[in-house]
């Protein structure tokens, strides 16, 4: 394994990730590496951070991201906040700017190690989010799963994160819904041509939601921070709470929430945990990788 690259096996409120370091270097991590590293079960992920030197002028790094798959994602919000750990653990730098397809995001890294990502601006027009067709009022679109007289689930709020989102309000626990049996169904719904983000949110006060997500090019997933992002800021923007909410992730093996903030500039801003388990070494061409018990936290 001649050409390869180091990798740290991360988590985010249990949201597998793969940082990646491509810094150095013109290539990328391509689809096929992807699918064979998530064939792989001990590097089985969600989502590929790769870091890749910076593009912008002023930015800190271009990170591009891959879903399990191997199609590109364009926001990952659990995985942004496993960059910059490996990043601060590296550089000591507490504070970073990257971009990404999606944009450009800022994130720090506070002194009890949760870190905050600015996950931008919300966008809720049709065209933008995109859906196929038009809908003035994108807070409530015309959309169910099941009988027509008594549907499991409906009328979601939809919007944009970087990526398309559709959050369905339930009043039960969204773990007692069969979400891993619809989410294909809303995934590729004909509403969504580009796909979507599926996501069960209850309202558990003004101030906190419980959700559970099934995830673009991922599945069924431990945790989604776009998601989480998009529920806080569909349930302030229909009343259900206010602006600032603690999100359980229900679905999380990690019990800390998630707390999003949907400030009054609209830029929303997500902070969370992130994760060191183990780090290694893999072929972006290929994804054939090996692992190094040994490495430090701080080798990337």
């Amino acid at each position: 394994m001649s050409d390869t690259v180091e990798f740290a096996k991360m988590n985010g409120l249990g949201n597998k990730i793969l940082v990646v370091d491509m810094r150095g270097r013109k290539d990328m991590v391509t689809p096929q590496a992807a699918i064979a590293l998530n064939s792989d079960p001990e590097t089985a992920f969600d989502q590929i951070m790769a870091i890749h030197d910076p593009r912008a002028q002023g930015t800190d790094a271009y990170i591009d991201i891959l879903n399990c798959d191997g199609t590109k994602a364009q926001a990952c919000g659990n995985g942004t906040r496993c960059v910059v750990q490996a990043l601060a653990s590296e550089t000591g730098k507490k504070t970073f700017t990257f971009q990404t397809v999606a944009g450009i995001l800022n994130a720090s890294e506070h002194e009890n190690g949760m870190i905050s990502v600015d996950m931008g601006l919300p966008r809720f027009r049709w065209d933008d989010i995109p859906l196929s067709e038009e809908f003035y009022d994108t807070s409530r679109i015309e959309l169910q799963i099941g009988p027509i007289d008594n549907p499991v689930l409906h009328s979601p709020a939809v919007m944009s994160m970087g990526n398309p989102h559709a959050v369905f309000w339930v009043t039960n626990d969204p773990m007692t819904f069969d979400l891993e049996r619809f989410g294909p169904l809303l995934e590729n719904h004909p509403m969504f041509p580009e796909k979507a983000n599926i996501t069960l949110a209850q309202v558990v006060s003004d101030t906190a939601l419980r959700t559970r997500t099934f995830e673009r090019g991922a599945g069924l997933t431990l945790a989604c921070g776009s998601a989480a992002c998009a529920a806080a800021v569909s349930a302030a923007r229909t009343g259900r709470t206010g602006r600032t909410v603690e999100i359980d992730v229900a679905s999380s093996p990690v019990r800390i929430p998630l707390i999003i903030e949907w400030r009054h500039d609209n830029h929303v801003v997500m902070t969370g945990p992130a994760e060191w388990e183990w780090s290694g070494r893999a072929d972006p061409e290929t994804g054939a990788w090996s692992r190094d018990a040994a490495q430090a936290k701080a080798a990337l």
